[in-house]
């Protein structure tokens, strides 16, 4: 039981001394406000975001560790070497399965592209994102699949663990924007950080964005499950990732289109996304991968 009282203390760490944390790199920020005037006047809960994600790339060392897992190679980050089609396959994969959600949309009418985007600014718009991807697709997937599904299935079994993990990927994508208070104290983090889960009692948003996010862990802890390491996720995760950037700056929302069925900018957080995905997710299991074996026992 060690690696889940390991999880427990992570998560604790994280969102209560992410939420503690937030307001000291506030009032850093604000007092490098001349030198860093952007970062000094972003919204209060990007600090709480981004101390939680700071925390929780801090952690991930010590979760592997106490899950006995003694290298980054035995969480399933390997060298791409040899393993290039897992890596693109995920991409690919990823790509084709949003490319239908978009094509629609825009055929359908329901966003329209953006042309007012200058071709120079376009490439190293679109060069930054396709880093940023990679970046978080393997932060994430060593952190949600490595790290949280792999201690979750050392002690339960891995379908279960897969379940877990997935919800837990879904809740912290599902946190959104909230209003800070007037005044920032030491405990406007803790007071903000329920307001950013208020998304859960609207039904609209619920359903379908926090069942899409679900699907979409599921699909990137079955990839790890099946083929032993993380390329094929971190390809998908990134392709993703790229995707749903590209989609909100090249694209915008036609009025009168139903966001709650074709989705907004994110893409995913309408209900037209749901069977693409579970699509996705039954197409994927039928895929000849490397340890068909293990994700069938």
């Amino acid at each position: 039981m060690r690696p889940l009282r390991a999880l427990s203390v992570y998560i604790v760490v994280v969102f209560i001394g992410g939420a503690l944390l937030a307001p000291w790199l506030y009032w850093l920020a604000q007092f490098f406000a001349h030198e860093f005037p952007h970062i000094a006047h972003s919204p209060f809960h990007r600090f709480v975001h981004r101390s939680l994600l700071g925390l929780s790339l801090v952690g991930i060392w010590p979760l592997l560790k106490s899950a006995g897992m003694t290298s980054v190679g035995e969480a399933g980050l390997v060298r791409p070497a040899g393993h290039w089609k897992q890596l693109g396959g995920g991409f690919l994969f990823g790509f084709i399965s949003l490319a239908v959600i978009a094509g629609l949309a825009l055929a359908i009418g329901a966003r329209h592209l953006n042309p007012m985007i200058p071709p120079a600014l376009l490439a190293g718009s679109i060069a930054r994102l396709a880093l940023t991807a990679v970046v978080v697709a393997v932060l994430e997937e060593l952190l949600f699949r490595g790290a949280v599904f792999g201690s979750l299935r050392k002690v339960f079994n891995w379908v279960f663990a897969l379940a877990l993990s997935s919800l837990a990927y879904a809740m912290v994508h599902f946190m959104a924007p909230a209003k800070a208070p007037e005044a920032v104290t030491w405990l406007s983090g803790l007071e903000l950080l329920p307001r950013m889960l208020g998304g859960f009692g609207d039904v609209r948003a619920v359903l379908p964005g926090f069942f899409n996010l679900t699907l979409a862990g599921l699909l990137l802890g079955l990839a790890y499950q099946r083929t032993g390491n993380l390329l094929f996720s971190i390809g998908l995760h990134a392709s993703w990732i790229l995707w749903l950037k590209s989609y909100a700056l090249l694209t915008g929302v036609v009025p009168g289109a139903s966001t709650w069925w074709w989705g907004t900018a994110k893409l995913t957080d309408g209900w037209f996304a749901l069977p693409v995905l579970v699509a996705a997710l039954l197409v994927f299991m039928q895929l000849p991968m490397g340890r068909k074996k293990s994700f069938l026992a």
